[in-house]
């Protein structure tokens, strides 16, 4: 880049590219890994307060190109941005827990002093441009309120559709707020300066717009009115809102740079690879072992003579 990141410091990416690393750190029992995500995570904000959640924010949306696709890593990586999601809530002063107990529900349940609501927070490949509605579970977390009154979407700003999207219909129909990293850091820095209060009362009005905005599929019709509530809300965000403008920006620099550093180191150790080497790795990459076993393994289980 021709000038130096101004928010997105050395920093910055340092802690990016440590709990890349500790995320990858698999011990083989997924409960174990995220408690111990949970646990380094709040003990780093405790110790660095809003300027870690901060970098989380700028940078967790978008998921590394090393992990796999469906791996372990990848289902860990998607706990630890429920994680640092919730620790956002905490520290503007709400009562905040990542779900565990089941699997039909949304990751964050989010209880404050007026309101409450359920949360889900979103990363995606930068490599990956096609993303299918279902990916945003709007419907989903539209049923996993239960006894919540509203729902929120967390997604990386430059990874939701930026035209027309089936999305925006089924928010503005269903009152889930379809929200992003950058805004939350917004909100996270409208506590800092005007006090927990007014971050709190900020956010249920973004709430409660979802259900004012005409039912849409248009992405500029629901951003607009959503940007409008946080730039009018009060002249200290107005000015918080263009520097977490200019900080996207920014990431979504370093995280293409992250990402095609890490495609050329895989183009290279490829290309050295020996003949069968290649051959080896490719049988793996296609589970041909693995689906050939299950085939061997599949038996005539009798229940045609059933009686």
């Amino acid at each position: 880049m021709a000038n130096s990141p101004k928010y997105i410091l050395p920093s910055s990416v340092a802690r990016r590219r440590y709990w890349i690393g500790e995320i990858a750190k698999i011990s083989g029992r997924f409960a174990d890994d995220a408690d111990r995500l949970e646990t380094e995570i709040a003990n780093e904000i405790k110790r660095d307060g809003v300027a870690a959640l901060l970098d989380h924010f700028r940078t967790c949306g978008i998921l590394p190109e090393q992990y796999d696709h469906n791996s372990s890593k990848e289902k860990l990586y998607s706990k630890y941005t429920d994680i640092v999601l919730a620790q956002a809530f905490e520290h503007i002063g709400l009562d905040s827990r990542v779900i565990k107990e089941r699997s039909d529900a949304a990751d964050v349940d989010v209880v404050a002093p007026t309101f409450s609501f359920v949360a889900d927070a979103k990363a995606f490949r930068l490599s990956r441009t096609a993303k299918n509605q279902k990916d945003f579970k709007i419907n989903a977390m539209h049923s996993w309120k239960r006894e919540r009154r509203y729902a929120m979407v967390v997604c990386p700003l430059h990874q939701l559709p930026s035209r027309t999207s089936q999305i925006y219909e089924q928010a503005t129909q269903n009152d889930v707020l379809i929200f992003s990293y950058s805004h939350l850091a917004v909100l996270l820095r409208a506590a800092q300066h005007l006090g927990a209060e007014k971050a709190v009362a900020l956010l249920l009005a973004a709430f409660e717009l979802v259900s004012t905005i005409a039912q849409t599929k248009s992405a500029v019709a629901y951003w607009s009115a959503v940007n409008r509530t946080f730039q009018t809300y009060d002249v200290a965000i107005a000015d918080i809102y263009q520097e977490e403008r200019a900080a996207l920006v920014e990431s979504v620099a370093i995280a293409k740079q992250e990402g095609l550093s890490f495609l050329a180191a895989e183009r290279t150790r490829i290309t050295k690879l020996s003949h069968q080497e290649a051959i080896t790795q490719l049988i793996a990459e296609h589970g041909i072992d693995s689906r050939s076993g299950k085939i061997q393994a599949a038996r005539h289980n009798a229940l045609f003579e059933a009686k």
